[in-house]
């Protein structure tokens, strides 16, 4: 019997195609299941098609709905046909008559290609390359790159290269997984390195006897991290109607490898810049503990903010049917678990009462230094280190504080955080950390309540709350699962796990490659950071880089725009979200986002005013599925859409004055808040998958024109 299949490059599509077209696929879907070879190439309907001019005769299109067609592998032998892509009329044709399929003699896998581009494009550089020791992979020998998988096409034609560059250019249209490795090989990895973290871990089921390179329907059967094999007809409705559901198809192999390994020894990390799937990860190892949880014990899933307490619980959700075994895992951020734990009435103290605190504190001990100098001390030092008594404040170090402090001030110092602390317990108050600091301090006594513990966005945690969710799982195997990013580290928390007695060495995963946003979204945020340096979550004494970091997708550049005014800037915002509304994209798919609650609360009535529903994100409340949201930059962290427009991105607002220390009160301080301003500007833009919009008034950041303007 007949069946389709769906490709990893069609799913990708499935936020950009209308209901009708999904109906349509769904549909022809239905038909590969109930019909014979023989009556679908008979039927009217499907009109299964060959194709004038084909580089491939495996190469054909079906019908989707009026206007629209769906190009398929259509193999000679073997009842399997995959649907690679879905596109008007024209431009179905002119695509599919450019592929050609293979199979890969060392992943066993399905591969398509662009053969008629890539031949096109051969010659015009190879008349241009320099001298074969030259050029991009003169160092690599022929046998090495086929033993990587890479086949003697691709070799002809990775052999013209002479730049990063030039590579570029051609990446889209070879085989995915042939370009990877060529992408990672060019990015200065050794050959050794892309066996071990590309190439072998895609080799995990297959056969050691020689490779059919016309047995189609076996390479399809070992092409499941690009080719979902759908069985049920409600499978595939969770496919075409919650992208989240891809997430249980496609995982990559090196993504299930660290999601489902049967266990860790003790903690464990997972690393990545943002897009990664650190997230989709984190969600399938919770979904792996589920399936072993003994009775009586839980999970608690984390995170640092609201929004991302919301985001997890929607995606728990889509990936854990049983309502039940859902119920097992408690999804909260780790603040909120602080005060579950200490159970107090206290109200905690709001970001804009905590100088006056300070100044209150410091006007009854006499200190002379400034609130802010106290606010960071208390949190980088004192609670950072867990120091107890004036005697320990006064023997620790203060490594990372870039302002001196005699030893014989720190005695003022200490009673003046005692006269803050002090107060705060007296009017009813405390702080989020002092309260983790508490908490911890607690379980310490009464004992760990939680089996395992996933954390997502680890890098944003202090360490007081690492010692707080360090105590509420015994250490023992899989008891903590971490995911995160240093480069997305925006409150500035640094800390090593080691300190803590979270030791992850030997239990550590680097993701590279973004499934997120466009290659060409993810150069240009990328520039942002460019060349800073970033310390690891595991050893502080290491630097993280985006070394090999790259994307999957390939479409369209980031939009800029400068605007004469504010005003003119909101009518920009408008014009560019009516545009991507007008293509065709659902409003609960685009962001807004800016550095601060003024900007967008002026976005939500520009875009209201013109007719155009939108939100704001706040906390973990629902959000409306049929309006644009609008949230700060440090509200969208974590989350993702498929058109994101970041206003507000001038000189003054990205680095905001008041959120950096002076360089004459604290230099590292100083450093370290212009790099968090830095990320969080990253931050925003990598929240795009398809579409990023960034616009100012006046003078736009010098973030903007150091690195992309």
């Amino acid at each position: 019997m007949p069946r389709l299949a769906f490709d990893i490059a069609f799913c990708a599509q499935l936020g950009k195609l209308q209901g009708s077209v999904k109906q349509g696929v769904f549909d022809a879907w239905e038909k590969f299941q109930d019909l014979t070879l023989e009556q679908l190439f008979k039927d009217p309907g499907l009109k299964l098609e060959s194709l004038k001019r084909a580089r491939d005769p495996h190469i054909r299109t079906i019908r989707i709905d009026q206007g629209t067609r769906g190009v398929v592998l259509a193999p000679e032998s073997g009842d399997t046909y995959v649907l690679l892509r879905v596109m008007p009329h024209d431009k179905a044709i002119a695509w599919a008559v450019k592929q050609k399929a293979s199979i890969n003699t060392v992943t066993q896998a399905v591969e398509i290609r662009d053969i008629a581009m890539l031949d096109e494009l051969t010659p015009a550089y190879e008349r241009i390359a320099p001298a074969r020791e030259e050029r991009l992979f003169a160092k690599f020998s022929d046998g090495d790159l086929a033993a990587l998988g890479v086949d003697g096409t691709t070799l002809r034609q990775a052999r013209v290269l002479t730049t990063p560059e030039q590579l570029e250019v051609f990446a889209p249209f070879f085989p995915q997984d042939q370009r990877e490795v060529l992408e990672y090989l060019a990015a200065g990895f050794t050959v050794e390195d892309v066996w071990r973290d590309v190439v072998a871990v895609n080799l995990a089921d297959r056969t050691a006897e020689p490779v059919d390179t016309t047995d189609y329907e076996t390479a399809i059967h070992r092409s499941r991290t690009r080719i979902a094999l759908v069985s049920a007809s409600d499978e595939l409705r969770d496919i075409l109607d919650k992208p989240f559901a891809a997430w249980r198809v496609f995982l990559h192999p090196s993504q299930q490898k660290v999601a489902y390994r049967a266990s860790y020894s003790g903690p464990a990390q997972v690393t990545g810049g943002p897009g990664t799937g650190k997230t989709v990860v984190a969600l399938h190892r919770v979904r792996h503990l589920l399936r072993h949880l003994r009775e009586g014990d839980r999970i608690l899933l984390t995170t640092y903010t609201n929004a991302l307490v919301a985001a997890l619980r929607s995606g728990l959700a889509d990936l854990v049917e049983d309502e039940a075994l859902r119920d097992r895992v408690d999804i909260m951020t780790v603040d909120a678990f602080a005060g579950r734990v200490v159970s107090t009435s206290r109200r905690p103290l709001r970001g804009d009462e905590e100088q006056g605190r300070w100044e209150q504190a410091a006007h009854a001990t006499g200190f002379t230094g400034t609130a802010q100098f106290l606010a960071q001390e208390y949190k980088h030092v004192i609670l950072a280190q867990n120091l107890r008594t004036c005697e320990e404040y006064e023997a620790a170090e203060r490594k990372g504080r870039g302002s001196a402090l005699p030893v014989r001030v720190r005695p003022l110092v200490w009673r003046t955080v005692e006269e803050f602390t002090g107060r705060l317990a007296a009017d009813g108050l405390r702080t989020y950390l002092g309260t983790c600091a508490e908490a911890a301090d607690l379980l310490d006594g009464s004992g760990p309540r939680y089996r395992h513990i996933v954390v997502d966005e680890a890098q944003d945690l202090h360490p007081a709350q690492w010692r707080l969710l360090r105590a509420a799982a015994p250490g023992r195997p899989d008891d903590l699962f971490i995911a995160g990013d240093p480069h997305q580290r925006i409150y500035d928390t640094k800390v090593s796990l080691k300190t803590i007695g979270i030791k992850v060495t030997g239990r550590s995963t680097k993701m590279r490659k973004n499934y997120r946003s466009t290659h060409e979204i993810l150069s240009w945020s990328t520039a942002l950071l460019h060349g800073r340096p970033f310390e690891e979550l595991a050893d502080d004494s290491r630097h993280e880089t985006l070394l090999g970091y790259r994307s999957a997708l390939h479409g369209q550049g980031p939009e800029t725009y400068a605007a004469q005014s504010q005003s003119a800037e909101l009518d920009a915002l408008v014009t560019r979200v009516r545009g991507w509304l007008d293509s065709g994209i659902p409003s609960a798919e685009i962001g807004v986002s800016a550095r601060f609650n003024k900007t967008c609360e002026q976005a939500v009535e520009a875009l209201t005013a013109a007719g155009v529903p939108a939100v704001r994100l706040r906390g973990d409340a629902e959000v409306a599925a049929d309006a644009v949201n609008v949230g700060t930059m440090h509200a969208f962290k974590g989350l993702e859409y498929r058109c994101v427009a970041v206003i507000g991105v001038h000189d003054g607002a990205l680095p905001f004055p008041k959120a950096v220390t002076p360089s004459d009160v604290d230099r590292m301080q100083h450093e370290a808040d212009l790099l968090a301003e830095r990320c969080l500007l990253f931050v925003a833009c990598t929240r795009a998958r398809d579409g990023l919009y960034v616009s100012w008034s006046g003078r736009p950041s010098r973030f903007l024109v150091e690195a992309v303007l």
